[in-house]
């Protein structure tokens, strides 16, 4: 037992460091505080209504009236029946919010350099390196906690994918299941599908090293084991990913059946994003050297560069006081790039990409070439449009590729791959491979190419650069030519100073590097110097953006929206309609009508795809006939003195429910949308003609005068309706098709009910005295959960067998 505690006892201690240096660095979590994150903000007004059913319910709704009309929960955080996987991820992340995220961080990138037989001691400063890497703790600061989520378990993913290559079948296998079944539980598919990319490279790294040493056999073998795991982990998921990939082809994310837009003019039609949407936020090719030296491009969209800069002496020129420039000072634009918006710099580090560029010259073999081609493919899809027949190869070819948008942020697999083989440099120092004097010329490559890059840039960056913004027009207009001089000589002082610092670095490790070759310096003082390295050299860049000033009480996480006067008169009326927000607020908040009603506005990636046509093409040119048909009651607006009001005097809602009279047939969607535009939506609906004739409908309903359908009951998952008529009439309601899983009763029987007026419910209704009800019961969350739970309990069975076999071996062994 004591020989056990003694081999895991390094690992123990690493393990508690990570969770000390978590807490330390958002160590406002110790005072009950939380990160304010936008995101998360959104996040909460968008799930309220469900989370308040769960809690008043006992029970979860997969469908919310919140937001955007209606919309499945499935990527709001619902949660569904023996995800027992999902539990497992809760118990590993034990930690306050956001620190729970930088453990992962370090814990999984820690697991896969131990797979890789690295010495804990290099392990857990990889893990430093990673975890600390400016991107992971921005994502952090703004709210993207499924991103965060999802690349925190990328390394774990590998880590088993290598222990399997390495013939640790058994533990890689049951590692990989649940690596990759924690990877899918993060939800967010961006993120996976760019470790499959990057899975793919180290495939095809081990592919062609299994072929050159004639073993083939193993790497099939090897690949059939990681299939079956594959399986199992997408089995412990199978309700979200079953549930997701339904949605998802109602969404924004799929193929949309209009062939124009909302401008009228001809619309390529995909079954995935629109081609400019995808590469929106396309990385600058000069601005590579963010991630080698900080603010090269001027660091995020507004930095602050105090009372000693150009732009604070500018602003005091125009006239400002000088409260008023040191204010303005603090968000001065400094980003010169070509994104639209940047918080910060995708800093890697001065001191890891030395280290990684070490390793080109000192690592040989698979482990190399899969993380340079991890590497490339990240750096060069990332630049997107600016590599457009790179990018548009991938759009058109590359299975699912269309279905992201932000390119930029496939450069997460960069920021895994350089760590790894900026550790593995030192481990080559370490050993015995090569001679010194090989050792000696790898040290001098590194420092002639990055610090005579530095060098260069220090002394030729006028010649290189304008320092000069796309956005640098609209200041030259608004304030005059010189404000915008005082911007650029901010920048090339930010270019300047990060650039002088990131030469010290450089210099600083090749020094240490320099004295251990000549035994100057042990090894383990060596590892103590990078680590100081590294760590000044990222947190002091994250602290300029991710600090103690992005915490507040917790009450202002936990509820960040406050009712209005406004928002009060709107709950006194207890009846169910829709809400539209048109406030300056609602454009600053656009999930903070959802936290308080049913609302048209909402903050999510993946919209329904046909609310989102209605909204293009009628909801924002002020169509009133479409609010009036999605029962909108209140507008939410400034009065004439910019105080928002609850106003009913914009429209006329048609209620939950009503008959109507004709019932006008027309071929394709295009028509059926534009149809909207002028249609007497209370009396006449549009229905397309081949739903027309599947259904067998009559173009003209008799109504009689007295003839009522009214909604008696309301929850997010059922509605409850009583009719009266004396003809056999046609009803549309006021609520969103979706036919995966909304379900339609007549007096207790299922029937059919089809979609009009191109995004809503309608239904024949016999003459008579009725009850109608429409229940969300998707088939998608019963099959799923059972999938999960069958997978759960085979994992079970091999875990234990595979700890018996792994028992008697080595029992035999021993």
């Amino acid at each position: 037992m004591l020989k056990y505690l003694k081999r895991f006892l390094p690992h123990l201690l690493v393990l508690i460091g990570f969770v000390v240096l978590s807490l330390a660095y958002f160590s406002p979590v110790l005072q009950g505080k939380k990160i304010f994150q936008s995101d998360i903000m959104h996040y909460i007004g968008m799930s309220k209504q469900q989370v308040d059913f769960a809690k008043a319910e006992g029970e979860q709704t997969y469908w919310t009236n919140s937001a955007f009309g209606g919309m499945p929960t499935y990527q709001l955080g619902a949660k569904y029946p023996h995800n027992y996987i999902k539990k497992l991820d809760l118990a590993i992340r034990f930690l306050p919010r956001p620190a729970d995220y930088l453990f992962l961080y370090f814990i999984g990138f820690y697991i896969l350099l131990l797979s890789l037989k690295v010495d804990f001691k290099l392990a857990a400063l990889g893990a430093l390196a990673f975890g600390f890497s400016t991107y992971m703790i921005i994502i952090l600061g703004v709210g993207h906690n499924s991103k965060a989520h999802a690349i925190a378990y990328m390394p774990l993913v590998l880590s088993g994918i290598i222990l399997t290559f390495r013939k640790k079948y058994i533990w890689g296998f049951l590692l990989t299941v649940v690596a990759l079944g924690l990877e899918i539980v993060a939800n967010h598919y961006q993120m996976t599908y760019y470790l499959l990319l990057l899975v793919l490279v180290l495939g095809i790294a081990y592919l062609i090293d299994a072929y050159k040493k004639k073993m083939l056999p193993h790497f099939f073998k090897s690949v059939g084991i990681l299939s079956i795991a594959a399986i199992l982990a997408v089995g412990l998921n199978a309700t979200n990913i079953m549930a997701t990939q339904e949605y998802v082809k109602e969404s924004t994310r799929g193929k949309s059946d209009l062939t124009i837009t909302a401008s009228g003019q001809p619309k390529k039609v995909t079954d995935g994003l629109d081609r400019d949407y995808i590469t929106e936020y396309s990385y600058g090719i000069a601005e590579s050297f963010n991630l080698f030296i900080p603010k090269f491009m001027g660091g995020g969209s507004t930095e602050d560069v105090g009372r000693d800069s150009e732009t604070y002496k500018a602003y005091l020129n125009l006239g400002a006081s000088p409260i008023e420039a040191i204010e303005a000072a603090r968000n001065a634009p400094m980003y010169w790039g070509d994104q639209t918006i940047v918080e910060a710099p995708a800093y890697v580090g001065a001191v890891i990409i030395f280290l990684f560029v070490l390793g080109l010259f000192l690592v040989k073999g698979r482990l190399k070439w899969w993380l340079v081609g991890g590497t490339l493919l990240s750096l060069l899809l990332s630049y997107g449009k600016n590599i457009g027949f790179l990018t548009d190869f991938f759009i058109d070819y590359v299975p699912l590729y269309n279905k992201f948008r932000a390119v930029s942020s496939i450069q997460v697999i960069l920021e895994l791959c350089i760590p790894v083989l900026g550790i593995f440099a030192l481990v080559r120092l370490f050993n015995d491979f090569q001679s010194r004097e090989e050792k000696l010329k790898a040290l001098k490559y590194a420092v002639f190419i990055c610090g005579g890059l530095a060098l260069v840039f220090l002394l030729f960056h006028s010649v290189f650069f304008e320092f000069e913004s796309l956005r640098d027009d609209r200041y030259a207009e608004a304030y005059g030519r010189p404000f915008v001089n005082a911007l650029v000589e901010d920048r090339k002082s930010l270019f300047i100073s990060d650039t002088i610092r990131t030469l010290l670095l450089v210099l600083l490790s090749a020094g240490a590097i320099f004295f251990f070759l000549k035994e100057k310096l042990s090894e383990k003082v060596l590892v103590i110097v990078f680590t100081v390295l590294i760590v000044f050299d990222l947190v002091s860049v994250n602290r300029e953006y991710v600090n103690s000033d992005n915490f507040v009480q917790a009450r202002q996480v936990d509820k960040p929206y406050q009712a209005t006067d406004a928002d009060k008169e709107i709950l006194k009326d207890k009846g169910h309609f829709r809400v539209f927000d048109v406030s300056r607020q609602g454009q600053q908040q656009p999930a903070r009508a959802a936290y308080f009603h049913n609302s048209l506005s909402g903050y999510h990636a993946a919209k329904m795809n046909r609310f989102d046509a209605l909204m293009e093409f009628h909801i924002y040119k002020n169509n009133v006939e479409v609010l009036n048909m999605l029962n909108t009651k209140y507008v939410l607006a400034e009065d004439q003195s910019g105080r928002v009001e609850a106003s009913t005097r914009y429209t006329e809602p048609n209620g939950n429910a009503w008959f109507i009279s004709e019932l006008k047939s027309v071929e394709n969607a295009d028509l059926e949308i534009l149809a909207l535009d002028s249609l007497d939506t209370k009396n006449k609906a549009v229905v397309l003609k081949s739903i027309a004739k599947e259904f067998q409908l009559k173009q003209e309903y008799q109504r009689d005068s007295l003839a009522s359908i009214k909604l008696t009951e309301h929850k997010p998952n059922y509605l409850k309706y009583e009719s009266n008529n004396r003809n056999d009439g046609f009803a549309i309601f006021s609520e969103l098709y979706y036919y995966k899983g909304w379900q339609a009763y007549i007096d207790g029987k299922e029937v059919p009910h089809l979609r009009v007026n191109y995004a809503l419910r309608g239904l024949e209704i016999p003459k008579g005295n009725h009850t109608i009800e429409f229940k969300f019961e998707p088939q998608v969350v019963k099959t799923g959960s059972k999938i999960s739970l069958g997978s759960s309990a085979v994992f079970v069975i091999l875990l234990l067998l595979g700890g018996f076999f792994q028992y008697k071996k080595h029992k035999s062994t021993s």
